[in-house]
C-alpha cells in the first residue's frame, strides 16, 4: 500500500513518540500545580514553547497550544476580531479558498457580531494578489486571516508581499499545510496556525502563535492557562511531540523539500502524458512540493479513488475535513472549475519517507489505469 494523504494526516515520528514517553508516566504532574512534580511539568511545557517559537520566528510568550489546527484558526481568527470589536474594526479579510476552520469562523462572526467579511477573489491557480489584499483593507479592517499553502490544490501565497500589503493591520497564515515544507519565520505575519499531525506528532497537537502587541479574547474561559488566552489543563505530552515534530522537518527541510518536489514533478509529469484527460490544478511553481492535484473530465473522483485503491494507492479527494461531502470543491469553484469538473477532482499528497526511484513513473501508470477503469 502507497499512502499519498499527508496532507490530511501523516504518521507519527519515532523521536515524536519517545519524547511525549516521560509526561505520560514519569512526569505526569499538572503544569499548573506549585509542587514538584507540576514544576516538572511546567519546566517541559515552556521549553516545548520555545522551541515551537523558534522556528516559527516568534518569542516564546506569544506561543498558544490548542488541539489542532482548527482549534488554532478558530481562535486566530475570531480571537483577533472579537478583542478589537469595542474599537468598532469590524472588517476581516479572508479569500474565499481557506480551509472551513477559517470560513466557518468567519461566517460565525458575520452572523453573531455584524462583522463585515472581505473574501478577496483569486486567480485560476489559487493565488491571491497581494495589491487585491491592499485595495480591500478598510480603516475598520481588524485582521487578514488566508492560508499560506492551501489543503486541496497546495497553491502557495507570497506572504511576505500580502504583509507588506496590510501594513499594521494584523496578519494571521495558516501554516498548516506549509509548516515543515516552506520557511515560516520572517514572513510578518502576526499570527500563525500550525498543526502536529501534519508533521509527525500526534492528532490533538497544535499551536497559535500570536505577537504580543495583537489582542486576543479566549474562546475558552477556566483556569486561565496559556497566560489568559486558552483555558484547561496544557497537554504537555502533546506540546513536547509537536515541538520535536516541528525542530525535525525544519532541520530537514531544504533537503527534502527539494527531494519530494522533484519526485512529485516527475509523478504530474507522468499523469498528464498517460491521462488525456487530465488537467493539474493549483499553481504549477507556486505550490507545496508534496501536491500533486488533478480533474479526470468524464470520471467521478470518489469512483477513480476507489480504483486506486484497489490497485494499493490511497489518496484524497480533496480536503479530509469535507470528507462525506458530494458537492464540489469550494476550492476549485473559486478558481473557476466547473461544478461538474470539480467532482472529478483527486489529491496526491507526498511525504517525507523515502520511495523506490521508479514510483513516480509506476504510481502514473496506475492513475491511467484507474481512470481509465472508469471513464464512460
Amino acid at each position: 500500500m502507497i499512502y499519498l494523504d499527508h496532507a490530511a494526516t501523516s504518521p507519527v515520528r519515532p523521536e515524536a513518540l519517545e519524547a511525549m514517553r516521560p509526561y505520560l508516566t514519569g512526569v505526569f504532574g499538572n503544569p499548573s500545580s506549585r509542587h514538584t512534580a507540576g514544576e516538572a511539568a511546567a519546566s517541559a511545557l515552556e521549553d516545548a514553547r520555545a522551541r515551537v517559537a523558534r522556528v516559527l520566528g516568534m518569542r516564546p510568550g506569544d506561543v498558544i497550544f490548542t488541539a489542532g489546527g482548527t482549534e488554532a484558526n478558530n481562535l486566530a481568527v475570531k480571537g483577533i476580531v472579537l478583542g478589537v470589536l469595542d474599537t468598532d474594526r469590524r472588517h476581516l479579510i479572508t479569500s474565499p479558498i481557506e480551509h472551513e476552520s477559517i470560513l466557518e469562523s468567519a461566517a460565525y462572526l458575520e452572523r453573531f457580531h455584524g462583522v463585515e467579511v472581505t473574501r478577496v477573489a483569486v486567480d485560476e491557480n489559487g493565488r491571491v494578489a497581494p495589491d487585491a489584499v491592499a485595495h480591500a483593507l478598510r480603516d475598520d479592517t481588524a485582521l487578514v486571516s488566508l492560508g499560506h499553502a492551501n489543503n486541496e490544490i497546495g497553491t502557495v501565497q507570497d506572504a511576505a508581499a500580502i504583509a507588506a500589503a496590510v501594513g499594521r493591520v494584523p496578519l494571521h497564515l495558516d501554516a498548516v499545510q506549509s509548516a515543515g515544507w516552506l520557511p515560516l519565520a520572517g514572513l510578518g505575519a502576526d499570527a500563525i496556525s500550525v498543526a502536529g499531525h501534519k508533521l509527525g506528532a500526534p492528532k490533538g497537537t497544535g499551536a497559535l502563535a500570536v505577537r504580543g502587541r495583537v489582542p486576543l479574547e479566549p474562546l475558552l474561559h477556566g483556569g486561565g492557562q496559556e497566560r489568559g488566552r486558552r483555558s484547561g489543563t496544557e497537554n504537555v505530552a502533546g506540546a513536547m511531540a509537536l515541538a520535536t515534530a516541528l525542530e525535525l522537518a525544519e532541520a530537514e527541510r531544504e533537503v527534502i523539500a527539494a527531494q519530494v518536489g522533484a519526485l512529485t514533478g516527475r509523478f504530474i509529469t507522468g499523469v498528464l502524458e498517460a491521462v488525456p484527460q487530465a488537467v493539474a490544478t493549483g499553481d504549477p511553481v507556486h505550490r507545496l512540493p508534496g501536491t500533486a492535484s488533478f480533474t479526470f473530465a468524464g470520471t467521478s473522483g470518489e469512483a477513480v479513488l476507489l480504483e486506486l485503491e484497489r490497485r494499493g494507492v490511497i489518496s484524497s479527494s480533496g480536503s479530509a475535513c469535507a470528507a462525506g461531502s458530494d458537492e464540489p470543491s469550494h476550492v476549485l469553484l473559486a478558481c473557476g472549475i466547473a461544478p461538474e469538473v470539480s467532482q472529478t477532482s483527486v489529491r496526491f499528497t507526498f511525504g517525507r519517507e523515502p520511495l523506490p526511484e521508479d514510483a513516480p513513473e509506476r504510481l502514473a501508470a496506475l492513475v491511467a489505469d484507474a481512470v481509465g477503469a472508469v471513464s464512460g
